[in-house]
């Protein structure tokens, strides 16, 4: 929901830093990767109890999350970088709920819906995605990106604004948890309308 309205904001000292990268010979693949491996760390040290720690993982990991693309426009992008970017996203966003699934048993069936929601809310944005591909769509309201970026209420700011509540408040897990799970939910229902009067769907 907030994605494009960050995006004059960070974009700008992002790119001046992927243009620094890009000079020192660092590509984007590399520091797509370099931000799953502090997430998935993150993650760990969710599940170890450690959240003061995973709230410095979780952070460093979605700045070089935003880097990544920045090296890419100062560099060369690539169909196979878009591929990555969006795959490591995804794992990343399920292994932070799995993390608090295995810290407490009782967050299990929470981190579980909420991981079922995070998948269907991915389907729903890379179905739309691929069929807007096929009709030429295009959009750079979330900046140049791989994909068609489709706005929901549920994006890349609300989800990582949630996962910082839950390291700063673990107790709360199973709320917050609910609360974006449904978020999830309305964003899958509005992409499905938008998806109906974009695309033309079907009676």
């Amino acid at each position: 929901m907030f994605d494009a309205r960050l995006r004059p904001l960070i974009d700008p000292p992002l790119n001046a830093m992927g243009r620094g990268l890009a000079r020192a010979g660092i590509t984007a693949n590399q520091v797509t990767l370099a931000g799953l491996a502090i997430g998935l760390g993150g993650a760990v040290a969710i599940a170890e109890r450690q959240f003061w720690l995973a709230l410095a993982l979780v952070i460093a990991s979605r700045l070089l999350d935003g880097l990544d693309g920045a090296v890419a426009r100062a560099g060369s992008k690539s169909d196979f970088g878009g591929y990555l970017d969006i795959v490591c996203d995804f794992a990343f966003y399920v292994a932070v709920p799995v993390g608090f699934g295995f810290a407490d048993p009782a967050n299990l069936p929470y981190a579980l819906v909420l991981v079922a929601c995070f998948t269907v809310t991915g389907i729903s944005f890379l179905a739309f995605a691929v069929l807007a591909a096929q009709r030429g769509l295009e959009t750079k309201a979330h900046g140049e990106k791989s994909f068609f970026y489709n706005t929901g209420l549920a994006e890349g700011a609300e989800t990582i604004a949630f996962f910082l509540a839950m390291c700063l408040w673990p107790g709360g897990f199973w709320l917050l948890a609910a609360i974006f799970a449904a978020l999830c939910v309305l964003t899958v229902v509005q992409r499905s309308f938008a998806a109906r009067h974009v695309l033309k769907g079907g009676q």
